[in-house]
């Protein structure tokens, strides 16, 4: 028999050495101020108030400045970046205004359609000093590869399905990592997001290796409340994933791995 009542003390988990209360966080979206006045400024401070991480977009409605200024004093937060074909100076530029008002690591999106710049992130060390996470990683080649250029973190997404129709989803590509190269898991923190509605669906990435899920379309539509509306979403989500580990018979969700997948849904495996 396992103890099951304090599981959700054992929530925690740590991304690129910085701890956070639960294994989900706010993903990036923009045009966060179409669904309320405060906009992305909501998000920041509900993550806050949960102690999750926020990755801010470079498609928000509110500037850098603003949500920096919206921040707590010890949060941690990253930024997302997509390269528009930006000059060095540019893009030196950018890369340091995003140190400058304090996020932790740059999300480097390569999931965009037409994106040919996969690989150059990999190159950014001689111009910034702050951590890289390579985010739309489709497979389990491109995993291998992005170890091997040496970035900090790989985060398997499809840019919310809607670039191209048809792109393997974060949990099909975890999948296959899992099935293909599950090493990497040991090698690489590995986060992922897409489609995820409940807390069955970040218990299911969890259990291939996933060391966090990226949450989108459900805090934003809590945005329409306000940061109660983000705080309030988190609660639920964690209220979710405390039963549904406490019905996978867990103690410890650190103790979650590929043997509580139903391999008959999976014969391959």
């Amino acid at each position: 028999m396992v103890d099951i009542l304090s599981v959700d003390e054992t929530f925690t988990t740590h991304m690129l050495g910085y701890n956070f209360s639960l294994p989900f966080f706010i993903t990036s979206c923009g045009g966060g101020g179409y669904l309320h006045e405060d906009g992305e400024l909501n998000l920041i401070k509900g993550a806050s108030n949960q102690n999750i991480l926020y990755i801010a977009s470079m498609s928000a409605s509110k500037s850098q400045e603003e949500i920096a200024d919206a921040a707590a004093d010890d949060q941690v937060y990253f930024q997302q970046f997509y390269n528009r074909g930006w000059d060095g100076a540019k893009l030196k530029s950018y890369l340091d205004s995003v140190e400058k008002y304090g996020a932790k690591a740059i999300a480097f999106t390569i999931d965009s359609a037409g994106d040919g710049d996969r690989w150059r992130a990999a190159r950014w060390g001689s111009i910034t000093d702050l951590p890289i996470l390579l985010k739309g990683i489709t497979t389990a080649d491109d995993a291998k590869k992005a170890i091997e250029h040496g970035v900090d973190a790989i985060y398997l997404s499809n840019h919310g399905g809607r670039q191209l129709d048809g792109a393997p989803s974060g949990f099909e590509t975890a999948l296959e990592i899992f099935q293909e190269a599950p090493g990497v898991f040991q090698q690489i923190e590995v986060y992922a997001e897409g489609g995820v509605r409940s807390a069955g669906d970040v218990l299911k990435l969890l259990v291939l290796g996933v060391r966090a899920v990226g949450v989108g379309r459900l805090f934003m539509y809590s945005l329409v409340y306000g940061t109660d509306g983000v705080i309030k979403a988190a609660e639920i989500l964690k209220h979710e994933l405390t039963i549904n580990a406490q019905n996978l018979g867990l103690g410890n969700l650190g103790d979650i791995d590929g043997t509580y997948l139903q391999r008959r849904m999976f014969p391959s495996l």
